[in-house]
């Protein structure tokens, strides 16, 4: 498993910004699938976005479409968050070494999980 360890989480306003990475120390993920994930109090964690290993094609939530940017480098990946809304209030969680099944689909079947980060929007 790849130990990931998310950053950048904290409270803005509506409307602001927020840039979340996710590290790991023992892998390089440009190899690697990888997603972001969100669970707000008392719902399930939703898929927000994800990005092949190759990082050519990137994938959304209609929720987060156009206003979060997913990306990668060789040690991290991030997710930029525009237009802040409340409902984007959640523990946002990275994943990796996603299964890129090349349907269309975003990679899916994550075998590993950061720890999350706490994303609170005001408004």
């Amino acid at each position: 498993q790849i130990q990931l360890v998310e950053s950048g989480g904290g409270l803005v306003q509506a409307g602001g910004s927020l840039t979340l990475s996710c590290t790991a120390s023992t892998h390089a993920l440009s190899n690697y699938a990888m997603g972001w994930f969100r669970q707000a109090p008392g719902k399930e964690r939703e898929f927000v976005a994800a990005i092949t290993w190759s990082g050519v094609r990137t994938f959304y939530a209609d929720s987060v479409k156009g206003r979060f940017t997913m990306s990668k480098g060789q040690n991290a990946v991030y997710l930029q968050m525009k237009g802040l809304k409340p409902e984007d209030t959640a523990v946002y969680y990275c994943a990796g070494d996603g299964v890129d099944y090349g349907l269309g689909d975003p990679p899916s079947d994550f075998h590993s999980w950061g720890q999350g980060t706490q994303v609170n929007v005001s408004s």
